[in-house]
């Protein structure tokens, strides 16, 4: 290899591709100019790239320092770490998202009750025939692994009249900026739709409220439209809302 050759130009040059291809899976998606898997193989092919732009800034910045240690006249040089640093930084959240996902299942439909699920109505009429199917039947353990690794997800009991419950809940789904289609109190229903932040994925949420005695019981479903796994995103969801719910 020709040590004269500057890898630091060739770091920060892919670092910028790695960049535009990133910027380009997301807004495509965003904006369904790109469908998922696309976007995926996009992601996927700007991560690496980024890969390279660290591996390469960090050989030049490696040589640099063995050079100044024999050169009593320092080597004059763009930024070695300026590849390295834009391409770890094309990288990282993407990493971050993959190790929070860490040990969950491949499952994306997520729900409160095992046995009966709350049943979408109105948001079937905004989902395409391409998206993830309604009927849970994929994979056909798909209790048993939610059960397994979301044992918590359970029915959430409130000491409050139902009229009260129904109107935290609608407020609270307003207030995490859902796209709401349906709110009936007389039914005790809530369907609505959460877009993820960066990639624009849409995940559909309905919410179940029943007298129970006294009491008045929560139940949640989010499933994810797209993808076969969600790495965690719809039960932190369910969690999330309850928790905040239950506080009230």
């Amino acid at each position: 290899m020709n040590n004269s050759y500057d890898f630091t130009s060739v770091s920060y040059k892919l670092a910028v591709v790695a960049a535009l291809i990133m910027i380009l899976a997301i807004l495509g998606h965003r904006l369904s100019i790109v469908a998922f898997q696309p976007a995926l193989l996009g992601l996927a092919l700007g991560t690496l790239i980024g890969l390279l732009a660290i591996a390469f800034g960090l050989f030049e910045m490696i040589r640099a320092t063995k050079a100044k240690k024999t050169q009593k006249t320092p080597i004059v040089s763009t930024s070695p770490a300026a590849g390295s640093t834009l391409g770890l930084l094309v990288v990282a959240p993407i990493f971050v998202t993959l190790l929070a996902g860490i040990g969950t299942p491949m499952i994306h439909d997520i729900t409160t009750d095992l046995e009966h699920p709350p049943e979408f109505i109105a948001i079937k009429a905004l989902r395409a025939v391409t998206d993830n199917s309604l009927e849970r039947n994929e994979p056909e353990n798909l209790a048993a692994l939610q059960k397994q690794s979301y044992p918590d997800l359970v029915s959430l009991l409130l000491d409050r009249p139902f009229e009260t419950v129904f109107e935290q809940a609608v407020a609270l789904v307003k207030k995490r900026g859902w796209e709401v289609t349906v709110i009936s109190a007389a039914n005790g229903r809530i369907e609505a739709t959460d877009t993820t932040l960066i990639m624009g994925f849409k995940d559909d949420v309905i919410i179940r409220i029943e007298k129970k005695g006294k009491q008045t019981q929560v139940d949640m479903r989010s499933v994810s439209r797209v993808g076969k796994g969600d790495l965690g995103t719809n039960a932190a969801r369910i969690r999330s809302f309850l928790d905040e719910l239950g506080k009230d």
